[in-house]
Formats: structure tokens, C-alpha cells, sequence
């Protein structure tokens, strides 16, 4: 049985091989390169980094290659086809495959969505139709201290660190799960991601790597994300850069959140739901 310690430098040296795979997801990355960079034998890299990272080399590649592509549609400038060829797919066709069983959608329709994102703006400054079910919300939470489990390392590697807080989640009452980050993940040196959770009743034993985290009450733009995990960053930086600007609403200080609504272990892709909740304060607020 590995020690905790070999078990951190096994994750530590996993983590620094999707850093390398995130920063040029376009690259060939053969196997035996990196198992060299990771500093283990190309006979065992690929099972310890499949035991690490829950998948395999080529899996992580497809995905951050895909992750890549939700990026540019949601700026709406390339068509699908020039997507398709940006990430490596050689026809339409075949990226709509990839792309639908990694989102649980097509890409035209994710386009759509994130294009209606921006047009629901409106909702948030006049009234809506009641019958009508807004793409955001606008929601109050109150104060919140949850147990917590910083991220470190690439994005990439964050369901990673949900899967060692469901570890401790196991033996211990959970009435919500959430990830809540600060700052911009594009800024490498001042992003901060925690996955959390809280619960009715303290926790009678704590890891030494378990932290309490302090939410405080405040308002928020909630947006209802349908479907698998992978969709989560590109729809919040469209709430950012496309809903929040016309919203009459600025960004607040406060961690941004994310609530699942249920879970991958007993949901179907297609039937994950996660409530994306962007901290905001009136644009007149000081």
C-alpha cells in the first residue's frame, strides 16, 4: 500500500503531466514523452496516471480538446466546421459525435445556448412573462460555512479533488455539495478553487486537508446548467461576458458558486443539473 506521501507526489507528478497537456492540448503528447516528463517508466505511466486522474492519457487529451472547443463556440466567432478543424477532428461530423457525447448536445445547440444567455440579459431589468421559466434568475443566499478542500494544479484536474471530498463525504452528513472559486481562472497566480460541502451537523472527525470556509449572504444571478460538468466553464464565462454586462448588475466580491443539484454517480449525463450562481450587487451599490 502506498504512503499518503507517495500517494501526494503520485498526484503532484499526474497533475504536472495535464498542466503540460492543458497548456498545448493540440500537441501530439506520445506516451513515452510524457512518462519521462512525469519521471516514471513508460511500462507503468500509463497505469498510474489512469489510477491518478480516474482516466486514461488519451481521454484527458479528447477532453481538454473538447473543453477547448466549448471555448470558441461560445465566442460565436468560428463556425462549427472551423472548430472542428481547430481541434483536430478532420470533418464536422465527426466533432458533433465527440462533441455530443462530451456535452450531451450538439454544437449548434450549445452555441444557441450560450447565445441565449446573453439575450436573457433583459430579464434582469424588466419584468418578465410569468409563465415564462428565465434562463437567469436572480436569487439571495444567506451566510454559509461549509467544509472545504482546496484545488491545486491545472483546471483540468478539479474533478480529482471532488472525488477526494466525496472520499471524506462518505462517512459524514452532506446536505449540499458544492465548488466555489475566486478570482479568474485565466489568472493562474490569484484563482482559487474549492470544492465544498455543507452540512446539518459538524463533522466528527476532520482531515488535517479539510478546511471550514466561510460564505457570506449576499445576491446572486442563478443560472440552471443542464447536462455534464463539461458545459460549467463556458457557461459561466458567458454569464460574465455576455448576461452580466446588460444586467444592470455589477460582479461582486464573494466567491462564484457552484451547487449540483444531483450527481453523476446516480444521473445520467444528460440529466445533471448544476446551479451556476454569479455573486452580484446593484450597479449603483459602493
Amino acid at each position: 500500500m502506498r504512503t499518503d506521501r507517495a500517494e501526494q507526489n503520485y498526484r503532484v507528478r499526474v497533475a504536472r503531466i495535464v498542466a503540460v497537456i492543458v497548456a498545448d492540448p493540440m500537441a501530439e503528447h506520445r506516451l513515452e514523452d510524457l512518462a519521462r516528463m512525469a519521471h516514471f517508466s513508460p511500462y507503468h505511466f500509463h497505469r498510474v496516471y489512469s489510477s491518478v486522474a480516474g482516466e486514461t492519457v488519451a481521454a484527458t487529451v479528447r477532453r481538454v480538446r473538447l473543453a477547448l472547443a466549448t471555448r470558441m463556440l461560445e465566442n460565436s466567432v468560428q463556425s462549427i466546421t472551423q472548430v472542428a478543424l481547430a481541434v483536430g477532428y478532420e470533418s464536422p461530423q465527426a466533432f458533433t459525435r465527440a462533441f455530443g457525447q462530451f456535452t450531451g448536445q450538439s454544437p449548434s445547440e450549445f452555441k444557441g445556448q450560450m447565445h441565449r444567455l446573453e439575450l436573457n440579459a433583459d430579464e434582469a431589468r424588466h419584468e418578465s412573462d410569468p409563465q415564462a421559466a428565465p434562463t437567469v434568475r436572480i436569487v439571495d443566499r444567506p451566510a454559509q460555512r461549509v467544509y472545504a478542500l482546496r484545488h491545486r494544479g491545472p483546471l483540468a484536474t478539479i474533478p480529482h479533488t471532488q472525488r477526494r471530498l466525496h472520499l471524506h463525504c462518505a462517512t459524514n452528513a452532506v446536505s449540499e455539495s458544492l465548488g466555489a472559486s475566486y478570482g479568474d481562472s485565466e489568472d493562474a497566480e490569484g484563482f482559487r478553487y474549492y470544492a465544498a460541502a455543507s452540512s446539518p451537523e459538524p463533522w466528527p472527525v476532520v482531515d488535517a486537508e479539510i478546511e471550514m470556509l466561510d460564505i457570506p449572504a449576499g445576491r446572486y444571478a442563478l443560472h440552471c446548467l443542464a447536462g455534464p460538468y463539461a458545459r460549467i466553464s463556458a457557461a459561466i464565462n458567458a454569464l460574465y461576458s455576455r448576461w452580466l454586462p446588460g444586467s444592470g448588475y455589477e460582479p461582486d466580491d464573494r466567491p462564484t458558486l457552484e451547487h449540483y443539484m444531483n450527481s453523476p454517480r446516480t444521473a445520467t449525463q444528460a440529466d445533471l443539473r448544476t446551479d451556476l450562481l454569479i455573486p452580484i450587487r446593484s450597479a449603483s451599490a459602493q
